[in-house]
């Protein structure tokens, strides 16, 4: 899921008018703001800090959970992380054999599905929107069809044309401006950054920090005033300089690339280096073991969010306190392959996973049947999927977002293991965040997205981001605390909990549709119609009778393991 851009873009188009800048991050005195209760704070947090005073100490819990992160990778040496990550036991670190025959050598961590035998790595990749145009451009493009003379597949193949090329046009106008703006922005920037780290006599700083740098001369004022604004119009005034910037210019690439995608064939990242037979879903023994790789920012984030160490006194407390985080690597800068995301999801059910966090999405699914047929392989073997809603200010119910609960695009054919997450904020103002998906039948349940502090790259390296994929690792940590004490609870039963537990809240929200403003609830715009609660979730839980069936283990694993 790609990092929410809306406020930089609104950054830079204050600084192009030379603008003085407002703090805009409310919550600079609240980190953690999302674990905690209203009635103490004041804030529309998750009670987590209640569940553990109130509920959690007169119970033992019976189990620990394996949470699948299936993102971008994740520092494994991180303070608050290499404690808390799930370890093939069965498998013998460095020694090029695949001790547990389950296909993947030297699967310490968990595996990367972005990678090649060789040890190079997928990072940058294009979007789907592109792929799929420009695989069916020379089947389509400039004849005339007839659609009633087409067959199934060649109508599916046609429709996803004809809405890849509208899409593109429209994307393709909306980054002209972005990149008109930018343009000069992001040569003014990185001088001015230059400026400050000469002055502050580092290389690195952070916005705190250079809030509070008198600068003296006047290319130090403008500089300051410059950076200054990015830090907090991105409320990310805690991380450092070389963090937003590299953010800022990754956004410029990726809305050049969206500029000329209708001129221009994307390219080719993922298969010259992961070198397997894309279009053979069962060819699924390929990448690494390489679960940090590169720009593993994002992955690393949502870990922490789940279950970073509440043990060790250093950083911040995860929710989940008796959990492992298995990471999966198969998203990258860009849309993930609907073949490493299936991939990916067998791979975490094969390997003990209850639950699986996915933080990604996109609006074309091209091989959708593959990945249809790994959530139903999941929730046949009563793993709980969580998915974020999406960034897009849209409503899903009516737009595509993938994946989907929806087996073959069937509104009535959906996976009972399936929750979809929107985002949420900490005051009334921003009970729907403003970028958040929505969906009254698509979207189970909102929560905390906006200003969320966790781990980052590096040992001891923490920040604060904004998305529903914060929101969903929110979710999936109120899930796994959930079977931590209750194993025997289903995966749909865990749904129904944090669905029906939600909190109410009665307050109206505003939302566009079109050109027009629509007042509605968040009972209008998901299932639940609240926030997700750990500690009523936990409440609710002591009062169901457990239905998990006996899981039993693949007939592929077994093969592999007789071997």
């Amino acid at each position: 899921m790609k990092k929410v851009f809306f406020s930089i873009v609104l950054a830079l188009l204050i600084l192009t008018q030379h603008t003085s800048f407002a703090q805009n991050n409310t919550l600079s005195n609240q980190r953690n703001w999302q674990l905690t209760d209203f009635t103490s704070s004041s804030y529309y947090g998750i009670s987590l800090d209640k569940a553990y005073t109130t509920i959690l100490p007169t119970l033992k819990p019976k189990r620990k959970i394996i949470v699948a992160v299936i993102d971008s990778g994740v520092d494994t040496l991180h303070e608050d992380l290499k404690s808390i990550l799930w370890k093939n036991k069965n498998e013998i670190p460095g020694n090029r054999i695949d001790d547990d025959h389950n296909g993947y050598v030297d699967d310490i961590y968990g595996w990367n599905f972005i990678g090649g035998r060789d040890g190079k790595n997928v990072t940058k990749d294009s979007y789907e929107g592109a792929r799929v145009y420009y695989k069916y451009k020379k089947l389509f493009d400039g004849k005339s069809i007839e659609e009633n003379s087409l067959n199934n597949d060649q109508l599916t193949a046609f429709k996803n044309y004809k809405k890849a090329k509208e899409i593109l046009e429209i994307q393709a106008k909306e980054a002209s401006m972005y990149v008109m703006i930018l343009k000069d922005v992001v040569t003014k920037l990185p001088i001015a950054d230059s400026i400050l780290k000469n002055s502050l006599g580092k290389k690195t700083y952070t916005g705190d920090e250079l809030e509070n740098f008198k600068a003296v001369s006047a290319d130090e004022i403008k500089s300051k005033k410059a950076m200054l604004g990015i830090f907090q119009q991105t409320r990310q005034m805690d991380q450092p300089n070389s963090f937003v910037l590299k953010e800022l210019l990754d956004f410029y690439e990726q809305e050049k690339s969206k500029m000329n995608a209708v001129e221009k064939e994307p390219v080719d990242y993922r298969n010259p280096i992961v070198q397997d037979n894309y279009d053979d879903v069962n060819d699924r023994y390929y990448g690494n073991n390489d679960v940090m790789a590169t720009g593993a920012e994002h992955g690393t984030h949502v870990a922490g969010i789940i279950a970073a160490d509440r043990k060790n006194a250093t950083g911040i407390n995860g929710i989940a306190n008796n959990v492992e985080i298995m990471m999966i690597r198969a998203v990258p800068d860009g849309d993930e392959h609907d073949k490493d995301i299936a991939n990916a999801i067998h791979y975490a059910v094969d390997n003990g996973a209850w639950v699986v966090n996915m933080s990604f999405g996109k609006g074309f699914s091209p091989e959708k049947k593959w990945v249809d047929e790994a959530v139903k392989y999941a929730e046949s073997k009563g793993v709980l999927l969580i998915h974020a809603a999406g960034n897009d200010d849209k409503n899903i119910d009516i737009e595509d977002n993938f994946p989907s609960r929806n087996i073959n695009n069937d509104t009535l054919n959906i996976a009972s293991n399936w929750i979809n997450v929107g985002a949420s904020g900490p005051t009334l103002a921003e009970l729907k965040a403003s970028f958040s998906n929505y969906g009254k039948r698509e979207v189970s349940v909102f929560a905390p997205g906006v200003d969320i502090y966790s781990t980052l790259p590096g040992i001891n390296v923490y920040g604060s981001m904004d998305g529903t994929s914060m929101a969903a690792p929110v979710v999936s940590g109120i899930a796994a605390l959930i079977l931590s004490y209750y194993p025997e609870l289903s995966a749909s039963q865990v749904k129904n909990i944090i669905e029906k537990s939600a909190v109410k809240i009665n307050s109206t929200i505003v939302v566009k549709e079109g050109d027009d403003d629509r007042t509605i609830q968040l009972s209008d715009i998901s299932v639940s119609g609240g926030i997700a609660n750990a500690y009523e979730a936990l409440l609710l839980a002591q009062t169901i009778k457990g239905e998990r069936k006996a899981v039993t283990i693949s007939e592929s694993k077994k093969a592999k393991l007789a071997k």
